[in-house]
């Protein structure tokens, strides 16, 4: 079943929200149904069914080995259900945008910034597609809105941490997607670029865009996200960030991950 419906959650930085939806009572913009994915045979993510609402905030916190990425790569397409099912509502997994995790990067690729930014209108474009003026031209706003003016040429192997987060949220501005995944967009970046970058967040929220972030700081969740989900392989608790976040359910996914059986095989029922 999905999560009950909960009222709208209000959030002073972004205003009200539904937080997740029950069929029927708000738009969704992915549902997932008794859902379970796995790695030969071995699961990652039980049973787990809810609907994010078209135009939500939602952060996906717990522990390490959770199922949190495993659920990002299920909803792009690149991991098949063992059981369940991904409702997208009609969006190829193709136009979503999704931002993985920093080790999935290889920094090698002999490309620069203005470059890198620019791959955000490849699905337009096609292989082959020539950039226009424009494109070019809302590429450049793009960098400027994440602070790397001036930074258009330089290759990205040469970036810090932070620079090459602040050039991949361009890319990702440049997509235009209805639905942003982003896996621990934050993490090992200093404390302005994560600001920033938040910002930007903040502003696909204000455009009506669903966005889904797995994420470790429970401080910024509780300042930003109106809505989150804890996952520690099964689903701890969903909904409004204050209700989900109550030590109560953090203890709960603390002990799941303490029973954790690695050598269980996906479950019949």
């Amino acid at each position: 079943m999905s999560a009950a419906p909960k009222p709208a959650t209000h959030d002073h930085a972004h205003g009200p929200v539904p937080a997740v939806s029950a069929r029927g009572t708000a738009p969704e913009a992915l549902r997932l149904e008794d859902l379970t994915l796995a790695y030969e045979r071995h699961p990652a993510v039980h049973h787990l069914s809810g609907s994010f609402v078209r135009g939500s905030l939602t952060a996906i916190v717990g522990p390490n080995g959770g199922g949190k990425s495993t659920l990002l790569k299920a909803v792009m397409g690149l991991i098949r259900p063992a059981a369940g099912r991904i409702e997208r509502f009609g969006l190829d997994p193709a136009r979503i945008a999704y931002l993985p995790q920093a080790a999935e990067l290889d920094r090698a690729v002999p490309v620069s910034v203005a470059e890198l930014a620019m791959l955000g209108h490849w699905r337009r474009l096609g292989a082959f597609g020539a950039a226009s003026q424009e494109d070019r031209a809302r590429a450049q706003a793009a960098l400027n809105a994440v602070g790397l003016a001036g930074f258009e040429r330089r290759p990205i192997a040469t970036l810090s941490a932070g620079q090459l987060r602040r050039a991949l949220f361009a890319r990702l501005m440049l997509e235009e997607s209805p639905l942003i995944l982003l896996d621990e967009p934050f993490a090992s970046i200093d404390q302005r670029a994560a600001e920033d970058l938040m910002g930007v967040i903040a502003r696909w929220h204000g455009e009506g865009r669903t966005v889904v972030a797995v994420l470790h700081e429970l401080d910024r969740v509780r300042r930003h996200f109106p809505a989150t989900l804890l996952l520690a392989r099964h689903k701890v608790a969903w909904g409004p960030t204050a209700d989900v976040l109550a030590e109560v359910n953090l203890t709960r996914a603390r002990a799941l991950t303490a029973a954790w059986d690695e050598a269980a095989e996906v479950c019949a029922a």
